[in-house]
């Protein structure tokens, strides 16, 4: 019986993970001061929500011209340490070299060998902060550049659209 018990539990918890897992919404933010607006303008963020509501970056599209960037989670400690006094952003994503995550990278840090950003927690309705950073050729990690955005709105997606489907339509509500 109690073997059935947890089996049942087990079985439960693994068909709310799956549903949690699948959560991708997509989040705009405007810039909110002159270097953010100079650098990338405004931004939408691909997030997953994962199991507890943990979100991960998956992607960055401009919201002002065509172009973007895929994010992949992690890096070395030595981003985190690059940040300035006082920084509380912790999520580090390398910025992927390829298609314009490329000309991404340059803008922000000019003449780094590789960039990764350092965002806060994303959530829909708060202001985001994103960090730059990047390594150089003499193996040093410095901070680039600070981004504030302020929070735009959320785009709707279509319901029930497959992965190759699932474009950004319109802002809707939260």
């Amino acid at each position: 019986m109690r073997r059935h018990i947890l089996l049942s539990i087990l079985l439960a918890a693994s068909a709310t993970a799956s549903a949690a897992a699948a959560d991708t919404r997509f989040l705009a933010f405007d810039a909110r001061d002159r270097t953010t607006q100079a650098l990338t303008r405004g931004v939408t963020l691909e997030v997953e929500r994962g199991l507890f509501g943990a979100v991960a970056v998956r992607n960055l599209f401009s919201s002002t011209s065509r172009g973007s960037a895929r994010f992949q989670r992690g890096g070395p400690d030595a981003v985190r340490r690059a940040l300035p006094a006082g920084a509380s952003e912790s999520g580090v994503y390398a910025i992927v070299q390829e298609g314009d995550g490329r000309g991404l990278s340059r803008a922000l840090c000019p003449g780094a060998d590789e960039s990764w950003v350092v965002i806060g927690r994303v959530r829909a309705g708060r202001p985001m902060t994103m960090h730059a950073v990047g390594r150089w050729s003499d193996g040093q990690y410095r901070h680039c550049v600070e981004l504030n955005y302020d929070y735009r709105g959320e785009w709707a997606t279509q319901q029930g659209a497959g992965p190759a489907r699932d474009v950004p339509l319109a802002y809707g509500p939260n």
